[in-house]
Parts: C-alpha cells; sequence; structure tokens
C-alpha cells in the first residue's frame, strides 16, 4: 500500500511525468516488475480508452495482487486528485468572486494555454511523421474547429482509415510503436518478470462473468438515476455524458477535453469558457490523472441545477457521478483485457489504428489550444455561424494584456527551458493574484 501511497501522492505533471514516477517505484526502486513486463503492461494500456497512467497502475496491481491489488493501486492513485479537486470545486463556486480566488483561477487560466499547446507538440511528435498523418491532422482540426462534427465520428473514421491504410500501405500508417522494447533486458530478480502471466487463462466465459459485473456495476447506478430521477435530470445528464466520454479518450484526456468542453459550455450550458478552461488548471496542479477534470465539470453542472437539494449536496453528488462513470469503465478494461495481452500486444491493425487515432488528436487538441486562447485572452469573442460552419472573431480591444504576459512567460519556460508544470501554473497562480490585487 505504501507503494502505491507514494506513486498517487507524487503523480503529478500528466501522464509522462505519472509513468515516470510508477517506473521509478515499482520497477527501479521495489523490483516488483522487470522492464519488459512493465513496457508490455504500458504498451497495452496505450491502447484503450481512458487514462493509460492510471490504467497502468491497475494493471500492474492486477499482476501483483489479482483483483484486491488492481483495486487497491487504481483507486489510490484516483484518491488524492478527487479529494484536491472537490475542495477546490466548492472553493470556486462559493468564493470565486473574492479577489485572490478569482486571480488564482486567471493566472492559471492563462498558463493552461501553454501547457495545452505543448500537448499538441508533444503528441504530434508521436506521429505525424509523414503528409498522410499530418493531413489527418488538419482535416481533424477543420473537422470540429469550423464545421464542430462530433467527436466519436472523427475518432470512428480515422479508426477506420488506419484499420485499412495498416493492411495497405503499413510503413504510413502502423506508427505508434510506443517504448522502444528492444532496450529492455529481461529481469530475472524481480518479484513479477518478463516471464511471469498473471492470473488464470484468457477464456470467453470468465470474459463474459467480468464484463457483466463490470456493466452492472458502471450502468446499474445510470440506470437507477433514470428510474428515479427521470431523463431530465442534471444527474442523468452527467452519467451519461462522461459515460459516452469514457469511451472516447484514446490520445489522453487532452484529445476527450474537446468534446467535454463543446457538451458542457454548449449544449448544457454548466459552465462559461472561461470556467472550463480553470477547471483543467485545478486538474493540471493536483495529482491524479488529468482527466479526473471531469469532476469539476460534474461538480459545477450540479451545483447550478440543484433540484430539491442544497447546491453544494447537488454539487458533490455530481462530482461522485462524474467520477464514477469516468473510472469504473478504465477498472473494467483492464479486468477484461489484461488476460488477453499476450494475444493483443504487437497486432499490427491495432497499431495502425491507433496511430491514425492519434494522429486526428492531435487536430483536435489544437482546436482546443486555439478555443482556451481565444476565451481566455480576449474579453469578448463573437461567433458566426453559417452554411453549417463556425467562425470565431476575437475583438482585439478587449485583449487582456496581463494573461497574454503570463501566458507567453509560461511558454517561455516550458519550451525554452524545459520547466516543470506543476511549477509554472504555480507562479502562474501567484502572478495571477498580485495582478487581481492590483486592480482592487
Amino acid at each position: 500500500m505504501g507503494a502505491w501511497a507514494t506513486v498517487a501522492i507524487n503523480s503529478f505533471g500528466g501522464p509522462a511525468g505519472q509513468i515516470a514516477v510508477m517506473h521509478d517505484e515499482i520497477v527501479t526502486r521495489r523490483r516488483w516488475v522487470g522492464e519488459q513486463r512493465f513496457l508490455h503492461a504500458l504498451n497495452y494500456c496505450m491502447l484503450l480508452p481512458g487514462p493509460e497512467a492510471q490504467q497502468l497502475a491497475t494493471y500492474l496491481g492486477w499482476l501483483l495482487r489479482g483483483p484486491a491489488g488492481a483495486f487497491l493501486a487504481g483507486g489510490l492513485f484516483i484518491l488524492p486528485g478527487f479529494v484536491s479537486i472537490m475542495a477546490l470545486s466548492v472553493l470556486f463556486a462559493a468564493y470565486g468572486d473574492l479577489t485572490w480566488v478569482a486571480g488564482l483561477f486567471f493566472g492559471i487560466s492563462a498558463a493552461v494555454i501553454a501547457i495545452v499547446a505543448n500537448a499538441v507538440l508533444r503528441i504530434g511528435r508521436r506521429v505525424i511523421k509523414n503528409a498522410t498523418m499530418l493531413s489527418i491532422a488538419v482535416a481533424a482540426f477543420v473537422g470540429i474547429f469550423v464545421f464542430e462534427l462530433p467527436f466519436p465520428l472523427i475518432v470512428a473514421v480515422a479508426a477506420a482509415i488506419g484499420l485499412v491504410g495498416g493492411v495497405r500501405r503499413p510503413e504510413i500508417f502502423n506508427l505508434l510503436r510506443g517504448h522502444d522494447e528492444t532496450i529492455a533486458s529481461e529481469d530475472l530478480d524481480v518479484l513479477v518478470g518478463d516471464h511471469h502471466v498473471a492470473g488464470e487463462q484468457p477464456s470467453g466465459k470468465h470474459a463474459a462473468l467480468v464484463l457483466g459485473i463490470g456493466l452492472l456495476l458502471w450502468f446499474g447506478p445510470v440506470g437507477l438515476l433514470v428510474a428515479t430521477l427521470g431523463q431530465g435530470s442534471v444527474f442523468v445528464d452527467i452519467a451519461q455524458l462522461f459515460s459516452t466520454a469514457a469511451v472516447l479518450t484514446f490520445g489522453g484526456a487532452y484529445s476527450v477535453l474537446a468534446y467535454i468542453s463543446q457538451e458542457a459550455v454548449n449544449t448544457f450550458g454548466w459552465l462559461r469558457p472561461n470556467e472550463m478552461i480553470s477547471g483543467l488548471g485545478m486538474a493540471e496542479t493536483t495529482p491524479g490523472p488529468l482527466i479526473q477534470v471531469v469532476q469539476f465539470v460534474g461538480f459545477m453542472g450540479a451545483y447550478r441545477e440543484p433540484g430539491s437539494l442544497s447546491a453544494l449536496q447537488a454539487g458533490v453528488a455530481g462530482a461522485a457521478v462524474a467520477t464514477w462513470v469516468t473510472f469504473v469503465p478504465s477498472f473494467l478494461w483492464i479486468f477484461l483485457g489484461a488476460p488477453f495481452i499476450e494475444s493483443l500486444r504487437g497486432k499490427a491493425a491495432l497499431t495502425s489504428a491507433l496511430s491514425t487515432v492519434t494522429a486526428a488528436v492531435v487536430g483536435v487538441v489544437l482546436n482546443l489550444a486555439i478555443w482556451f486562447t481565444l476565451f481566455t485572452l480576449f474579453g469578448t469573442v463573437e461567433v458566426w455561424r453559417g452554411y453549417g460552419a463556425v467562425l470565431y472573431r476575437p475583438d482585439f480591444s478587449t485583449l487582456n494584456w496581463a494573461a497574454a504576459a503570463i501566458a507567453v512567460v509560461a511558454g517561455v519556460a516550458i519550451f525554452r527551458f524545459d520547466v516543470k508544470t506543476l511549477r509554472v501554473v504555480g507562479v502562474a497562480a501567484v502572478a495571477g493574484m498580485a495582478y487581481q490585487f492590483m486592480l482592487v
């Protein structure tokens, strides 16, 4: 338990940093898992929708101690972020008009522009290696930014292109290989090495049992909400939205944030654009997976539509519902697929499909970066719609120079000096508070 608590508390900096912390604690320091087994598990988690770092912790826990270990490792990975974001959500909702609180989130929101831009480049380096992948990324960007195509449609089309392209031109489409396993030597002095295969042999009967239990835990509470509250309830909307999002997070949390933002801001009206950016800033500065931002969205959605509950009670319940339907599927994918990992690993068709989806995700995240930039830096952004398209036109006279300065400095710190995200956000938060106090 101590090892997973250490991993959870130190899981800042997005998936790359979280996986590095996990590798250091589980592979290097404690010698529980060999390098090959760690990489095999990571490659499998990269093929799944959902937060790969949290799923990797769940998988390694399953490998070491079976289902109990999986629940312990995966649950502890989520817990610190859940507690932190719950506290920040209450603070934001109840005291967001206070000068220091407003300044805190003002600075964080400006820094998020640089953070998301860095995500575009980081994801892009993995797959934008030829003109075909670049064209897929551009098409995805135009599709979602200009024509507001649904994110699920973009993922489905990209996956189909990858499956076909991987068969006909594998040298173009089969790009996303994760980590170089050829450099990993077999470790014989570890508790679970590459020679070890956890759990029972894969079988249809076992898979059906796991699937049945997982779907019951996932959709049982959703059905109960529908039966007791009806389709018009905000809690039902939260459960349905994030159940959908849970199967769309290929390519990391940033890829689905555009979809969540579109639905939460434009469809349901739970948040304003700048509030969505503040929520992302919360997730960036707290331990745990970045997708935990769904908790903030669920909190604010229910907080503003509390029904018979108090606003705070409804917010807490909404946050809990969003978290439940987001992470139950992650556990399900591990329990269902881990016994089949050896047969799944290395399949060229799956790698080609994931490579193409990830290329499309670059365009989707670029859309997110531009959307965040517009609504963070400009006080007024006009939206024009016509002929099936949408165009955003910022009023340059409303440019907030303080926000722009913080964003530029954050960008220099990240891109030029490789400063860690947590430090950048911390300094930006202080700068934001100082700016707000200057205005008082």
